[in-house]
């Protein structure tokens, strides 16, 4: 299992676009047959700070993530063009 978090910031002008990016990207995201968990979250008092908790069966299935169209399209296409800063935190279960 594959688990790590996404932290990004964004503008507040670009606030109502990102949200629909990410609902769009979200459902499309759980739809993958090798997504376990796929949540993204405003951080509460920072509304421009987004997380988004993600969980994949295996680095095949993340990687088929990375390739698909909607990651194309929401992420490198729109988020990616929006974001202020992005960092990456994989995690390691303790159980």
């Amino acid at each position: 299992m594959i688990s790590f978090c996404i932290h990004m910031r964004f503008s507040p002008d670009d606030r109502d676009e990102v949200t629909e990016l990410l609902l769009r990207l979200t459902e499309a995201s759980r739809q993958e047959s090798g997504c376990v968990s796929y949540i993204p979250h405003r951080v509460e008092g920072d509304p421009d700070r987004v997380i988004i908790y993600e969980q994949y069966k295996d680095a095949a299935a993340e990687a088929a993530h990375r390739n698909s169209e909607h990651f194309k399209e929401y992420a490198v296409g729109g988020l990616f063009q929006k974001m202020l800063e992005r960092r990456r935190d994989d995690l390691h279960a303790l159980a």
